[in-house]
Order: structure tokens, then sequence, then C-alpha cells
């Protein structure tokens, strides 16, 4: 290990792969460390071993959940959003020629104490119970203006401006009832709290748009999702580090961040080795967490917990229409929350799972000092749970840009239902890192219907 490398990345979860990867398209020489032996750190997907070997270490699967190798449980829920900005870094470094896609069957919404289809045609838009009849016709006219928005043409703006209006402002322009904001905000535009109402409308404009040009690129959902789970991703960008000369070490522990005497990072120490480089790049895990390292200094600090609760079921989850695969939103309005509470369901059809087994995910950010309660709404939801796996996990963000001393640290994976957030993460990271901004060019993701 005495070579010297551009860049040391540690963890490989999935914002890291991606950065390993596309550094070393960019022909930067590049270390990936990680001291599991399995890739994808917290976004990784478990085999049942695997699986019961960490939250139940006393136990072995039970034989009727079939075999070992049927299975890719994912740590995270998160889907890709069809037209969002993973799909551009997948089609743009070809990591799609690893990957197949399938599409999520649906995404659903809470609202009185029942889930009903987000509409993915305007036909399913005119029969839902979503809204009424005269509420139908506000929120047609809302979806036309978004559509029809130029920035260029004021005569599409309707006395609105994005930049300074707030949404709360265009939804009254709109007329719209509180549950059909909800439905806008938390359904489609997946904001997890009701603080954007009142910021300036872009974002929110922004985020509807991608749902439903993301819902109209294949139907039904604006979700696609890789076949035998999440851990796929990382593994897939691991390859496209290698093939451009990236070198991997898997199960090796990192003792020590090695930095000189102004602070500045030298090297990573494992057992009696160092190996140089001049940046290092990983996930909070790996620079104290939770915990002052390195002679006091602090890296990381706590932003909140997530909590997610994996689900076995042996049936889909009633009132999905028998779906094999869905999002559900609860939003916080609804169950008198802050936070949105969301359900991700897969199952055998992604190859994750034996047949007739169905794994849902049910998350949110902690309010209380009693994180299962508050995601007992969605436990609810999924009717008899066959086996359940809690887990409550800090968010952590580092607390210094890195440029000084070239340490640059990435995010927990938060409490959203895409990858968008891990997204912005890894162009974040990258310009501070290369100094540039992260520049993709655009091609087509092929999804099985």
């Amino acid at each position: 290990m005495d070579e010297e490398y551009d860049v040391i990345v540690l963890g490989t979860g999935l914002t890291e792969c991606i950065l390993s990867g596309l550094l070393s398209v960019e022909g930067k020489k590049v270390l990936h460390m990680d001291r599991n032996d399995y890739y994808g750190g917290d976004s990784a997907s478990l085999n049942l071993t695997q699986l019961y070997r960490k939250f139940r270490p006393d136990q072995s699967p039970p034989a009727e959940l079939g075999r070992d190798r049927d299975y890719a449980v994912d740590l995270i829920p998160k889907f890709i959003i069809a037209s969002g900005e993973l799909t551009k870094i997948l089609v743009h470094t070809d990591v799609t020629r690893y990957l197949e896609f399938k599409q999520i069957a649906g995404s659903f919404v809470y609202r009185d104490g029942k889930i009903s289809k987000v509409p993915s045609t305007e036909m399913e838009a005119v029969r839902s119970p979503l809204m009424g009849l005269f509420e139908k016709r506000r929120a047609k006219k809302f979806f036309e203006f978004l559509q029809g928005w130029k920035d260029e043409d004021p005569a599409t703006h309707q006395g609105i401006d994005l930049d300074r209006d707030s949404m709360k402002t265009v939804y009254e322009k709109f007329g719209l009832e509180p549950g059909t904001q909800d439905f806008i905000g938390h359904a489609m535009a997946l904001y997890l709290d009701d603080d954007y109402i009142t910021k300036p409308a872009r974002p929110a404009y922004d985020r509807i748009v991608l749902y439903t040009s993301s819902m109209a690129r294949y139907g039904k959902s604006p979700y696609i999702y890789p076949l035998y789970g999440l851990g796929e991703l990382p593994q897939s960008f691991a390859r496209l580090s290698a093939i451009y000369g990236g070198t991997y070490m898997l199960d090796k522990h990192v003792d020590e961040i090695v930095t000189d005497a102004d602070g500045k990072f030298v090297g990573v120490r494992s057992g009696q080795e160092t190996v140089k480089a001049k940046q290092v790049i990983g996930d909070p895990s790996y620079f104290g967490a939770g915990k002052e390292a390195d002679g006091g200094r602090l890296r990381v600090v706590e932003d909140g917990k997530v909590v997610r609760a994996i689900c076995i079921l042996k049936h889909p989850i009633p009132g999905t229409e028998d779906s094999d695969s869905v999002q559900i939103v609860i939003p916080q309005n609804q169950v008198n929350r802050r936070n949105d509470i969301y359900i991700a369901m897969v199952s055998s059809t992604h190859n994750v799972c034996a047949k007739d087994v169905y794994v849902a995910i049910v998350s949110t950010i902690v309010e209380t000092g009693r994180p299962e309660q508050e995601i007992a709404p969605g436990l609810h939801l999924l009717g008899s749970i066959y086996e359940k796996f809690v887990t409550v996990s800090p968010l952590y963000t580092p607390v210094s840009s890195g440029e000084a001393d070239n340490i640059f640290i990435t995010r927990s994976y938060d409490a959203t239902s895409h990858f968008e957030t891990v997204v912005e993460d890894v162009q974040d990271v990258w310009k501070r890192v290369i100094g540039k901004d992260l520049v993709l060019k655009k091609r087509e993701v092929e999804a099985e219907k």
C-alpha cells in the first residue's frame, strides 16, 4: 500500500461509489476502501443471512422464507425517479449496461383514513376519489398553468412570479383546497414537510414538473427500480471505477485518518500500513460520526434521526390493487405530524425476495422519544406483518467544506423517497474536490414495463 493516490474514498455507499466512478473516468487515481466485506455501506442490499446477522444475531432465518440467495433487502428505501438526476448520471456514465430496471407499479397517497392511487393518466384523474368534481376543474387549471409556463413568455405567467411569490400564493390563486395542496406538495413534489409553502414557488414548480415528466415517461408511476435491489447501484459504479483503473479494497479496517501538523490530510492508516493521497472522501462513519475525532476535532454533527422498519409480508399491501410494488405517502397533516411517513414496497418481481413474499419499508424523520410509535400509521396499512426489523439512524452532516484540509465528508442518506438529494451531495462534493461543476451529457435509459 505504499503507492500514492489522487483520492482515497472511504465507504462503498452509493454517494461514494458514484464519486469514485466519476473521478476515475476523469483520470484520477482512486483507491476505494470499505471496512465491510460487502459493497454498499448504509445503502447495501442484504441477503437473508446478512439481514438476520445484522438485526437478530442469535437467530437464523426461518426456513419458510426460502433460499438465502433469493433475497436482496435494501437497508434504505429509495426509488429512482425516472427523469431525475440519478438517471442522468446512470446514462451519462453508461453504468446502465450493468443494471436492469423495472417500473414501480403505483404511487399512492393516504387521505381521510384510506389510500388512493396518485393518478397516472387523465382517465385515472377523472375517476380519482382524491377530489370532488369542482376541485378537479380547479386542479386541471393549476396543472395546465404549470405545463404551459415559459420563463421567457409573460403571457404564461398569469401574474405570478415563481421566484418571488410563495407556493401558498399560487395555490390560493387557483383556489385549491388544503387536501389538494397536501396531495400536490407531498405525493407529487415529494416534500417531507410543509415548510415549502411559504417559500418562493420555483423549487416546488420544478419538483412537480419532474414528477409529471417522470410519470409520462413509462406510465403507472414515476419510479424505476433496479432488479436485485438498490445495492446493485453502488456495485455498478464500482465496476465503472475499476474499468478506469480504480483500486478496491473491501474488509479493510480504517484505523486512522493521518494529517500533518497543519491538520491537512496526508493518508489513511490500516493496521501498520499507511497509504497516502492528496484528498480523501468518505461517509460520516469514517470520520468519528457522533464522536470527537482526531485530537478533539469534531468533523460531523448529528442533524436529526430517521426511523425505518423493514417488514416482510406474505401478501401485497391491502388497498393497492394487488400491486407488486408501490410507494405510499402519508402526508404529515393526515396524522398530525411535522414530517411525512413513507412506505416503499418491492417483491419477487424485482428479484429481491422469494416468490409470494413482499418487502415493505416504513420510514419517517423522528420527532419524539418513541420512534417506532411514530411509524404506527404506516405499519397499520401493511396488514399482517410476518417479520419486522427496526432501525433508528442518526443523520450526519459535515461541519466544514473540506477545502482547507482536503477531507471531504458526504452526508447520511436522508428520509426522502428518491435519490435526488444523494445526487445533490455528489454534485456538491465534486465541486469542492475538483473545483468545477459536474457536467453530464444526455442519453435514454430503458426500463421494463
